[in-house]
């Protein structure tokens, strides 16, 4: 952060990062431009990169599986629908940060060397209850969703060299993945953001394409939805495709100015549609039933050297999707530990290497595909990212004075404060019953069966048979 004291605080201006992307800009050195320019992103875009990078991620290669659960109509009706959701409960979050950090601003604090996170704001807004409650949701759900893409690299990695297990490539990915206790704060993730963007287009355009090309299999069945658990497993796994605003707060505070982030993740979940409708629509549509038994898309497709593309441009876009989600992690445990302030980038590297070894650990120890998808979905997304934001905002609004000095009105086309609140106690509800309810009994049902069905530790997770 910028070493200067500022020596005005201007509510909800963020005149530190302002500074930090002036500065970032007045060194006229070719070296320091290339530096800034890959490293130092504070913008509308970097942001918007952000969020679409993040939100789509390898849930790319598993919304197929969901459609086989689902079936064709109610796998797309639920992605325009949690779509809408997650960019409502999205806005939510950074409604409640702009207020928090405009708050604490009137009261001249300072968090130039400091990274606001969301069990933070819940704490300023709502007191020390809802602060633990908010960092155990997001802490656990980060964790699962770590552990989920160093389990997505195994699985994807076999599809070129299956001379190792998968369990083998997770101890390999495990030690690259931890390389990403060097990158300070979403405020480096801009060459990194873009390029994962790039890399999950192509996927998603190649799915699409490789599927309609390589036509319906032989006896294609699309005889979905079957059971009330595969139902609601899938429902959940696309709960949890558009819940990636976990790190909302975190990506909003690396922005220069974070109260242009409103609608920033909308536009992002619109551009995550064009991609996710027609890769899991051709995929269902060509192989249907198949996917019930094979929860990564890849599986089913020819090899061929665009396969093989796709597969590497997946791994390292998962490892940038791994940053995304143990960074905040490594926040919260430096924190903790009392080095967060430090300007030493190795000291906080070193220092952040404990929160790997859980994540490394887990991965083994559940390496089911898809289905930890669900489970997570239903059990830590549905509150973490839905549910609790829904009520904090309510909560946060619930007086007359503070409707009447909120830094942020709600939009008028939707009614102002009755129909947000209308539409925050319909999420809570929906989510908690759907979501939370249904989903996490069928994702539980369907992940005991994985276990009973593999055992844990297994080292080749819907391997061909003489493979395990």
């Amino acid at each position: 952060m910028a070493s200067e004291k500022v020596e005005t605080v201007i509510a909800g201006n963020y005149l530190e990062m302002e500074r930090e992307g002036e500065e970032a800009n007045s060194n006229n050195s070719v070296r320091n431009k290339l530096a800034n320019f890959f490293w130092h992103g504070g913008s509308v875009y970097d942001a918007w990169f952000s969020c679409s990078s993040n939100q789509v991620a390898q849930v790319l290669l598993t919304l197929p599986y969901s459609f086989s659960q689902l079936g064709m109509m109610s796998g797309i009706i639920f992605q325009l629908f949690y779509g809408l959701m997650g960019s409502w409960t999205a806005y939510l979050i950074s409604v409640l940060y702009v207020e928090y950090r405009t708050r604490k601003e009137r009261e001249k604090v300072d968090f130039r060397n400091h990274v606001i996170q969301w069990f933070e704001v819940l704490d300023g807004l709502l007191g020390k209850h809802w602060r633990n409650i908010g960092l155990f949701f997001n802490c656990t759900f980060l964790l699962f969703g770590s552990v989920i893409q160093l389990i997505a690299c195994a699985s994807n990695i076999y599809y070129i060299n299956d001379n190792l297990d998968k369990r083998t490539w997770t101890y390999i990915f495990g030690a690259c993945c931890a390389t990403t206790v060097f990158i300070p704060s979403f405020h480096n993730y801009r060459i990194w953001s873009f390029v994962g963007l790039l890399m999950t287009t192509y996927t998603a355009w190649y799915l699409t394409i490789a599927s309609l090309l390589n036509g319906q299999v032989e006896e294609v069945k699309h005889s979905g939805p079957t059971t009330m658990v595969l139902y609601f497993t899938g429902a959940t796994n696309i709960l949890y495709t558009f819940g990636g605003h976990a790190v909302t707060v975190e990506i909003m505070h690396a922005m220069w100015k974070p109260k242009k982030f409103k609608l920033i993740y909308l536009i992002a979940t619109i551009y995550v549609l064009t991609l996710t409708l027609p890769s899991a629509s051709a995929v269902y549509w060509a192989f249907g039933d198949a996917l019930l038994t094979h929860s990564n898309a890849l599986a089913l497709l020819p090899k061929t050297r665009f396969r093989d593309a796709a597969v590497i441009l997946m791994l390292i876009h998962q490892f940038i999707t791994f940053g995304f989600a143990c960074t905040p992690l490594y926040f919260v445990w430096e924190k903790l530990i009392r080095i967060h302030d430090t300007k030493s980038l190795f000291k906080r590297a070193i220092a952040r290497l404990p929160v790997v070894i859980p994540i490394w650990f887990l991965a083994i120890v559940f390496p089911f595909f898809g289905p930890i998808n669900s489970s997570v979905g239903s059990l830590l997304v549905s509150f973490t990212v839905y549910i609790i934001p829904a009520l904090a905002h309510m909560l946060t609004f619930a007086s007359p004075s503070a409707r009447e000095n909120a830094v942020e009105q709600p939009p008028s086309f939707l009614g102002r404060w009755v129909g947000l609140y209308c539409t925050n106690i319909f999420v809570v509800a929906w989510v908690f019953i759907v979501g939370f309810g249904f989903g996490g009994w069928a994702s539980m049902v369907n992940f005991v069966h994985q276990i009973n069905t593999f055992g844990l530790f297994t080292k080749c997770y819907q391997c061909p048979s003489h493979k395990d």
